[in-house]
């Protein structure tokens, strides 16, 4: 996944003094993850950038890619617009994965029907007026004092539900198919703009290339 875009991540030269005999000038290079490509402030905070986009069914992000980019290796732009760093936990699992996920983090079926926590039932007045909205997470024992002015009177409501362990994980499994990618028309101005950024420039720390810095080589004498 997003070959193209580790491609463009510059390189790192660390000290390497895992081998025996290895002098003072000895590197091993590898790729600078710390640097993180980044959409700017100014385009990521602008909704009118991009649009909603419902993940279905096993899309992984080089399908969403292809699909809404006609590139797969764009899949890291996909993971990018929704400031995703980990795809094993904050992209949709496919249900394989997904039922392996429930069944490790509860360890037997019977438990996902277990509650997991109660909300609130819609309440309102006798003239329909909202007191309390639907979907509040609150103790079993919730109820609510307030003055309805159709009864002219102080009146008690408590309207609550069980939400089950099953019932909350799809909620949030639901929740990341629902993404947003940039648009086609803004594409090329994020891609040359993250390739500005991605490149070190002179007068960094320990700067070697435009593609290469070296951690410092210090030596501890005893």
């Amino acid at each position: 996944m997003a070959k193209k875009y580790f491609r463009n991540i510059p390189d790192f030269d660390y000290v390497d003094r895992t081998k025996d005999g290895q002098s003072i000038s000895d590197y091993t290079r590898v790729k600078n993850i710390f640097k993180r490509a980044q959409i700017s402030e100014d385009i990521f905070q602008d909704l009118n950038f991009f649009t909603k986009y419902q993940v279905k069914g096993n899309e992984r992000p080089d399908n969403v890619a292809k699909k809404v980019y006609n590139d797969p290796n764009l899949d890291w732009l996909v993971m990018l617009c929704n400031n995703i760093l980990n795809f094993e936990t904050e992209w949709p699992k496919d249900q394989a994965s997904y039922d392996k996920y429930l069944l490790n983090k509860y360890g037997t079926y019977e438990k996902l029907n277990e509650v997991h926590h109660y909300e609130t039932n819609l309440i309102t007045d006798k003239v329909g007026r909202q007191i309390v909205p639907e979907g509040l997470e609150v103790p079993e024992d919730f109820s609510i004092t307030f003055f309805d002015p159709t009864l002219k009177q102080m009146v008690t409501r408590s309207s609550v539900f069980p939400v089950s362990n099953l019932i909350y994980e799809n909620r949030l499994e639901e929740d990341k198919r629902s993404i947003f990618v940039l648009k086609g028309t803004y594409l090329a101005l994020v891609i040359d703009d993250i390739n500005e950024i991605m490149p070190y420039t002179p007068g960094s720390t320990q700067y070697v290339s435009d593609r290469v810095v070296r951690g410092e080589n210090i030596r501890l004498y005893i």
